[in-house]
């Protein structure tokens, strides 16, 4: 599905240069959870958003389904990501001024697609929230907001989800049930590569990726992953 290949990520010059990432390489195949750890600044975020098409490389390769998306323009990058990838923030980054419904529609509406209402109200049930499908983000509590945003990031039947920090807003109790959704969605096939700093959280993940000054210094199999 996607492959990392020897990619490094440098950001400024001289005395004010930082190696983000350092020849860093990782494989993703469908049905995958991994779980990106690492101490703050070890380049895991940065890791994230080159997935994603969000930052772009300075050296390597960045595969998915074999076309390589490292060097294409903003555009391009679009029509490769409908519907192959999404997005889930820790901050939710839902419009104030919307509806759940509404939120969960702009994915659609930016593609054009039919029947959107239904199909935005069936994500929204899927993920518990068809009774509060007319309640604005204040109305709405920290988990019901990141229900929201992941039924957004499900609603363009994506193939691989990144997760940024997808709990860290939220109670202990509200992000279980949020890692039991992500769990219930992997096991439908969809593949998960989540960044959490969280020893407890990464456990839910199939495997273990720890980055550590730009570099990745282990990988862990794990036989209870997706305990959820």
């Amino acid at each position: 599905m996607l492959e990392i290949k020897n990619i490094s990520k440098v950001y400024g010059a001289g005395t004010a240069r930082v190696v983000a990432l350092n020849n860093v390489s990782l494989l993703v195949n469908e049905g995958d959870f991994i779980a990106i750890m690492g101490p703050s600044g070890s380049g895991k975020s940065t890791l994230l958003n080159i997935i994603g098409g969000l930052d772009h490389i300075s050296s390597g390769e960045v595969v998915l389904d074999g076309e390589r998306i490292d060097s294409l323009d903003e555009n391009a990058l679009v029509d490769i990501r409908r519907g192959k990838i999404a997005y889930v923030f820790q901050q939710y980054h839902l419009i104030p001024s919307l509806t759940a419904l509404e939120n969960v529609l702009l994915p659609l509406t930016f593609y054009g697609a039919n029947n959107k209402d239904q199909k935005a109200l069936g994500i929204l049930k899927r993920v518990g929230l068809e009774k509060r499908a007319e309640h604005k983000p204040s109305q709405l509590s920290g988990g019901e907001q990141q229900r929201v945003a992941i039924a957004r990031a499900l609603v363009s039947e994506p193939s691989l989800i990144l997760a940024d920090e997808p709990t860290g807003n939220m109670d202990r109790k509200t992000g279980k049930e949020i890692l039991a959704l992500f769990g219930q969605l992997n096991r439908e096939g969809r593949s998960i590569v989540m960044v959490t700093h969280d020893p407890e959280i990464a456990g839910y993940a199939k495997e273990m990726v720890v980055l550590q000054d730009g570099q990745i210094v282990d990988k862990t199999s794990q036989e209870g992953g997706n305990k959820c």
